[in-house]
C-alpha cells in the first residue's frame, strides 16, 4: 500500500470536524418487507469500519449453512476488495456488502458521518 493509500484509509475530516463511519448490520426479508437491526458501530476510520464489518460478517457466516457462508468468508479474505472498500470510504462514499441466504439478505454497510451519536 502506498503512503497516499495509507493516508486515505484513515478517512477525511468533514469541515474540519472529526470524521466517523457509521457501520451497521441489518437482516432483511424482502418477501415480506421486514428488516431486523443486528448491530451498529461508530468507527474512527475506514480501516476500523472494515474491521467491524468483517467481524460481523464472520458472526453471520458462522450461523449460515456452508454454501451461504462461503461468499461472506471469501469477502473477509479478499484483499483487493478490502482495498477497494477502503478507497471508497476514504472518498466519503458509502460501502455495503450483502450476504444472501434463501429469502434473507444480510446488509453490512458503512458511511461517513460527522457525529458519532
Amino acid at each position: 500500500m502506498t503512503a497516499d493509500k495509507r493516508q486515505a484509509a484513515h478517512g477525511p475530516p468533514l469541515n474540519g470536524n472529526a470524521a466517523y463511519y457509521w457501520c451497521e448490520a441489518i437482516a432483511c426479508t424482502p418477501a415480506d418487507g421486514r428488516s431486523f437491526w443486528l448491530g451498529h458501530h461508530h468507527a474512527s476510520s475506514p480501516r476500523m469500519a472494515m474491521r467491524w464489518l468483517h467481524s460481523r460478517a464472520r458472526d453471520i457466516a458462522d450461523q449460515l449453512d456452508s454454501t451461504a457462508a462461503r461468499p461472506a468468508r471469501h469477502w473477509g479474505q479478499n484483499r483487493a476488495e478490502h482495498e477497494r472498500a477502503l478507497a471508497v470510504m476514504a472518498l466519503g462514499e458509502p460501502y455495503a456488502f450483502i450476504i444472501t441466504e434463501d429469502a434473507t439478505r444480510y446488509v453490512l454497510s458503512a458511511c461517513l458521518t460527522e457525529n458519532p451519536r
